[in-house]
């Protein structure tokens, strides 16, 4: 979200709205100074994006009854009063009331700059929290749960709505915890199947002597220790879609059982001659080059091509450091609900601190990233690689040179890809020559191919 930089300020008295007017906007700040709180009332709505300066003592509506008014449009705006010394105990209940601060008069310039600056701080994380709460909102209805703002997550949004009601198998290629189970669930719900069942299975966690069985089911007696029968997971998905994870770690001969299930789209269960008519999408996933796999002959190439009729492949986290302010603050706001904790959003620092750091563990690791937030950091203070580790808070394991480099590096990386790889818009941004640019970049492996759309 872009800096709010609005600001409402009312005094009756001429002279103090000029010098105040021409305060805030020397600190970059667009006013909108009044009277009166009745001509200014127009001007507040639940989503205004500013806060509010108001004298107590007003002609007509006071500033108090002005503060009551505006916490029936928006209760979170924040209402700064002016007070002179007679006034000090009533600002003091308007504070118990929900006002967000009091100035005394008479006040310093520097005073006010920076009270309006804290509460438009506060402002811009209310209404940021506001969009990312109805986004998950959103996210909780069927449909499309893939949050990112980068070409790559919006192709991938595109690719999954068009193919999500043609039934087509589907392989998803990418790295532990990069949210392959979250593409086929969408897949899912956005298809004609969403009434029937969402089956998943890691195949990476099932024993080999019990894999068969798992898939396929069996009958009362078919093995050892079959002492009733089972419905597999092909049979009780038949209707909906059947999500294959791990797909790489299936032993061949299941392969081969496997490649017959879906090119003849029936399921036999282990020591049964019925055939069972299967209508159903297989979405399979994979955090190896299954194509490799296949040339060392550990994967079946023929299954491999059965598999991939479309192909989706995840960036790793890493690859779209844009993403990570807004999939952080989700992740929060989730948490937050789950726990029932109160947690305020990241500031700045935290985020560069995020964005810096490379991931290893992908999405599935900013999550849990951000439930220790909640639960730990957002009341103590944190520091981001704690956090990350978790392990305690307080200290840092990193030298104090690491992580300039670190936070240097993002800085770098954040601007190449604002300036679409340009050398001399990213000089501006950082406003640094070209050679030592060039050096930085050399020393961090930077290309600005790489930020190219």
């Amino acid at each position: 979200m872009k800096p709010l930089h609005k600001v409402i300020f009312i005094d009756d008295e001429k002279h103090i709205r000029l010098a105040n007017t021409q305060t805030l906007e020397l600190a970059d700040l667009q006013v909108h100074s009044y009277e009166t709180a009745e001509d200014a009332l127009p001007l507040v709505d639940y989503d205004w994006p500013g806060v509010i300066v108001c004298d107590i003592r007003l002609p007509g509506m006071d500033g108090l009854q002005f503060m009551a008014t505006v916490r029936t449009i928006d209760p979170d705006l924040p209402v700064i009063l002016i007070t002179g010394h007679g006034d000090i105990s009533t600002a003091v209940k308007a504070m118990r009331d929900g006002a967000y601060d009091f100035i005394e008069k008479p006040y310093s310039s520097e005073r006010m700059v920076k009270t309006v600056q804290r509460a438009l701080e506060k402002r811009g994380l209310t209404l940021e929290n506001r969009v990312l709460r109805r986004e998950l909102e959103a996210h909780s209805a069927p449909g499309p749960r893939i949050i990112g703002k980068t070409p790559e997550m919006e192709a991938l949004r595109a690719t999954i709505a068009q193919i999500a009601d043609t039934g087509a198998d589907v392989l998803i290629l990418g790295e532990t915890g990069t949210g392959k189970e979250l593409v086929a669930r969408s897949l899912h719900e956005q298809s004609r199947r969403r009434s029937k069942n969402f089956v998943a299975l890691n195949c990476g966690a099932v024993s080999d002597s019990l894999i068969e069985s798992e898939l396929f089911g069996h009958e009362a007696g078919a093995f050892t220790d079959a002492r009733e029968q089972r419905v597999g997971k092909f049979e009780y998905a038949n209707g909906g879609t059947l999500f294959l994870d791990e797909i790489e770690s299936m032993p061949l001969r299941v392969q081969v059982h496997l490649l017959r299930t879906l090119q003849e789209r029936t399921v036999e269960r282990l020591g049964s001659n019925r055939s069972i008519l299967l209508d159903l999408r297989v979405v399979a996933a994979a955090k190896s080059d299954l194509k490799l796999l296949a040339r060392q002959e550990k994967f079946r190439e023929d299954l491999y091509y059965r598999l991939s009729v479309v192909r989706l492949r995840l960036p790793p986290l890493r690859d779209r450091r844009e993403d990570i302010p807004l999939l952080f603050r989700h992740f929060v706001l989730v948490a937050a609900h789950r726990y029932q904790q109160e947690a305020p959003l990241p500031d700045n620092s935290q985020i560069n601190a995020l964005m810096a750091y490379s991931w290893p563990g992908n999405v599935r690791e900013l999550r849990n990233v951000a439930e220790r937030y909640v639960l730990l950091g957002a009341q103590h203070g944190w520091q981001v690689e704690r956090l990350m580790s978790g392990g305690p808070i307080q200290g840092d394991a990193r030298s104090l040179a690491q992580q300039v480099e670190r936070f240097e590096r993002s800085l770098i990386e954040q601007a190449l890809s604002a300036s679409n790889g340009s050398i001399k818009k990213t000089m501006d941004i950082l406003s640094i020559p070209r050679k030592t640019l060039s050096d930085k970049m050399r020393k961090y492996g930077l290309d600005k191919s790489d930020f190219k759309d």
